[in-house]
Order: structure tokens, then C-alpha cells, then sequence
């Protein structure tokens, strides 16, 4: 039975806007003025923004996510943080979703989201997304390339960026431009359902070019180190994170290695019109800032 509808609040939710991804959905909505319901773990964390109303709810509580979804009609889900119950608690989430009235999802996966991806937690995305699919909701998804923003924090404090990527590549993209992609999917969420884009930046690079890009336009020397797989597991144990974690850390670069994050994709500009940014305008952009 679906909880019963209220129509005096929002009937779009976004999720995550206590994060970066969410929080600039959040902040887009908000400036053209269409009023959202944000789901948070902590009221007192929540984006003070016009026409936003918090709710409490977290992924892994259905019960207090079905009272909070009463009413909504479009639902954009980031993925959870990372942890070992990540996927139950999508499930969990969904399900609540879908028992509370939600007619549609717009849920963040992952580029090339696959049951036998070698990133691990690419097969996660994929069974959220097929959870989406039988859940009766309408659906959209938006896999992500690897985030461009993230590269430079990928330098050791040597200067080495470190993993076994071989030769591969990846067209990572920017958090604005998913942003971007997802509020426009938002506003007119029924011209976009059962659609999945590959959210990508406007080229694909190996790693060593990444390197070459962050020291030209930072000054910093950079090059990138390609480790063997038992090399990857060595230098990332000092860090004490369990197996699971680990094994996500070096299959995002072995990934790479396999051609998974290579493709180059126009759904950025052909959904929002705008041309996605590249990791030498992003790193321009920020040194100038």
C-alpha cells in the first residue's frame, strides 16, 4: 500500500545535498526556483536553500524513507557512501521508494555498470539499477565516468600517481556536468524515462597524460607510476581498510586497464546542450580561481 500523498509539499526529492554531486543539484534546482524535499541524515547538515524542505531519512531505514518519499513523484538518488551494506541499503531505499507512491527514479550509477564489471563496485550499480528496473517505478540512469576532479587528489605527496592502469584510458567528467545533466532530467523527468546516459568528459586519457595535464597547468612535476596488481595491494594496505575497500580502490585502475572507462560520450551535451568540461579547463579554472 503506498503511503498516503501530501499534497502541500514538494513532489521532487533529491538525495545527497549534504554532498558535492547532490548538493549541486540541490543549489541548480533551487536557483530556478523549483521547490524539492531533501532528504538528509542530519537535519542540522541540510543546504538552507528557497523552496527546499528537509526530511530525515537514511537509505538503510525504509520505514522513515517511506515517510519521508509520501508525496513525491520524482525521486533523484545519489548512490550511498561506500560500505560494505551499500547495496542492501539501495534496495532498502527503493523499496521504500516505490511503496511510498515515487513514479520516477533518477538514480547515479556508474560508466559501463555491469554484474561482471571489474570495478567491484560497478556490479553494485548494477544490481541497484536492475532493482529499479523490476521495482515498477520508472527509471533513469546516469553513469558516470571516473570524476576529473579527483585526479590531482590522486598524487602522492612524491608527486607519483600510483595503480595499475597499463595503457588504459578514461574519460572522466566533472560533478557540474553531472549536476547539470541531472537537473535537466529533473525538470522533465517523463521525456527521459527508461533512458541510460553515459555521462563522460569530452576526451579520454591514460593516466600518464592525466600526470602530463596536472604538471603543465599546476607547475608541479607529476608522472604516474603503472604497478602491478600485487604492487596496488602492497601500497594501499597501510591504510588498514578492510578487503572490500581495498579491492574497489585497485579495480577502479584495473578497470581502466581493461577499456572499461574509455568511451567517449556526447550525452552530456546532447542533454543539457552545454559541452563537458575537460580536466585541463577544470584544473585552469581552479589554479585561477
Amino acid at each position: 500500500m503506498s503511503a498516503p500523498l501530501d499534497r502541500g509539499r514538494p513532489s521532487l526529492a533529491v538525495t545527497g545535498s549534504t554532498g558535492w554531486l547532490g548538493g549541486l543539484v540541490a543549489r541548480d534546482l533551487a536557483a530556478r526556483g523549483v521547490g524539492q524535499r531533501l532528504v538528509v541524515r542530519d537535519l542540522a547538515r541540510a543546504p538552507a536553500l528557497p523552496g527546499a524542505e528537509p526530511v530525515q531519512a537514511t537509505y538503510g531505514d525504509g520505514s522513515a524513507a517511506e515517510v519521508a518519499l509520501a508525496g513525491v513523484e520524482t525521486l533523484f538518488m545519489v548512490s550511498a557512501s561506500e560500505n560494505e551494506d551499500r547495496l542492501r541499503e539501495h534496495r532498502t531505499f527503493v523499496d521504500a521508494a516505490a511503496a511510498a507512491g515515487v513514479r520516477h527514479v533518477v538514480y547515479i550509477s556508474f560508466f559501463g555498470a555491469s554484474p561482471d564489471a571489474t570495478f567491484t563496485l560497478a556490479r553494485d550499480h548494477a544490481a541497484t539499477e536492475q532493482h529499479l528496473r523490476d521495482s515498477g517505478m520508472d527509471w533513469t540512469f546516469l553513469r558516470d565516468n571516473l570524476y576529473l576532479e579527483f585526479v590531482h587528489q590522486m598524487v602522492g605527496e612524491d608527486g607519483v600517481i600510483r595503480g595499475p592502469a597499463g595503457e588504459g584510458r578514461a574519460a572522466v567528467v566533472s560533478h557540474a556536468d553531472i549536476a547539470r545533466v541531472a537537473a535537466t532530467v529533473l525538470l522533465d523527468s517523463a521525456a527521459h524515462a527508461g533512458s541510460t546516459y553515459a555521462l563522460t568528459g569530452p576526451e579520454a586519457l591514460t593516466f600518464a597524460q592525466m600526470a602530463e595535464v596536472v604538471s603543465d597547468v599546476t607547475g608541479r612535476e607529476v608522472s604516474f607510476h603503472d604497478e602491478t596488481v600485487e604492487e596496488a595491494y602492497a601500497s594501499r594496505a597501510v591504510y588498514g581498510a578492510p578487503d572490500w575497500q581495498v579491492d574497489a580502490w585497485v579495480s577502479t585502475y584495473t578497470a581502466v586497464a581493461a577499456g572499461e572507462l574509455a568511451g567517449v560520450s556526447d550525452d552530456v551535451e546532447r542533454v543539457t546542450g552545454q559541452r563537458p568540461m575537460s580536466l585541463r579547463e577544470y584544473l585552469a579554472a581552479r589554479r585561477d580561481a
